[in-house]
């Protein structure tokens, strides 16, 4: 990217600023007659005389007064481009680590990392897939920049809740289940289960415990959330999903609520978000001001 030079406004105004010429050009790494023939310049362009050199001290003219306001505007304009510039060469060749799960990969960080490198398209990603335990333990290690976790096992570190998402109750086509508008936990502990593997902390485990009871016929543990879907459908048991999961891929399963509500709370935490690289201070602040969560 191009350097940005110091423009005449500026010059001009870190002159008046300062009251010495001397002292703007150390200040901008110029000469004193390199100021003198900006200022020069500036005086040509608008038709005007802006300064007067007295002994002891600079002083504006009368135009120099009135212009002044507006040339300290185009300077001020000039100061937000150059913090502009610099924020974008701190985000080039930089690379974003960021701890998730298989759903959270598959539904938003393939919008939500595109949309960024159009604006970003240097910024690179490395994605750590894990549970939320092990997300959490990236990230305070700093092996992650982000991670995503449920706000049960935040512990320690800063986040920002996303989304709730409430676990559902998925059965064969034509399962007694399915006749009653809602089940609950106990009845699906009493149907061979297949749970899906969150890598560590397990919500539906969670329901059964705070209900007080165990499934009886525990019969499958997948780590897909698909693979699970399909062996329902197969009729090989049941299981309890995630809503956001199942969106769209409903087809051929009888999905039903669950009496208890058993849902989990998504956050994106980070270790400090002080001594996050501007990269991944960036790509959080653009995860934050995301509507794709509703």
């Amino acid at each position: 990217m191009a350097i940005l030079q110091t423009s005449k406004y500026t010059v001009f105004c870190r002159v008046v600023e300062l009251g010495s010429f001397s002292l703007a050009a150390e200040e901008l790494g110029y000469t004193q007659s390199s100021v003198s023939q900006k200022i020069q310049s500036l005086e040509e362009e608008l038709g005007v005389t802006l300064l007067l050199r007295q002994k002891n001290h600079l002083e504006l003219t009368a135009d120099g007064e009135t212009l002044y306001p507006f040339i300290h505007a185009i300077y001020a304009a000039e100061q937000n481009l150059s913090g502009k510039k610099k924020e974008i060469e701190g985000l080039e060749s930089s690379t974003i680590c960021i701890a998730a799960w298989a759903s959270v990969n598959r539904l938003y960080l393939p919008v939500l990392m595109k949309t960024f490198q159009e604006k970003y398209p240097s910024v690179e990603f490395k994605l750590l897939q894990g549970g939320y335990e092990v997300n959490a333990a990236s990230v305070k290690r700093r092996e992650a920049d982000l991670g995503f976790i449920s706000t049960d096992t935040a512990e320690d570190l800063e986040y920002d809740i996303l989304y709730q998402d409430e676990l559902l109750a998925v059965l064969p086509p034509g399962h007694p289940l399915a006749k009653k508008k809602r089940v609950s936990v106990r009845d699906l502990a009493r149907e061979p289960f297949i749970l899906l593997d969150e890598l560590g902390y397990s919500y539906p485990l969670a329901a059964f415990q705070a209900a007080n009871v165990t499934p009886q016929n525990l019969k499958l543990t997948v780590y897909d959330d698909y693979a699970v879907m399909e062996m329902v459908r197969q009729g090989l048991g049941v299981s309890m999903l995630y809503e956001r999961i199942l969106r769209g891929f409903d087809a051929g399963l009888a999905v039903r609520p669950i009496k208890e509500q058993p849902k989990r709370t998504v956050a994106v935490c980070w270790k400090d978000r002080k001594t996050l690289s501007l990269a991944a201070r960036t790509f959080l602040e653009h995860i934050e001001h995301s509507n794709i969560f509703t």
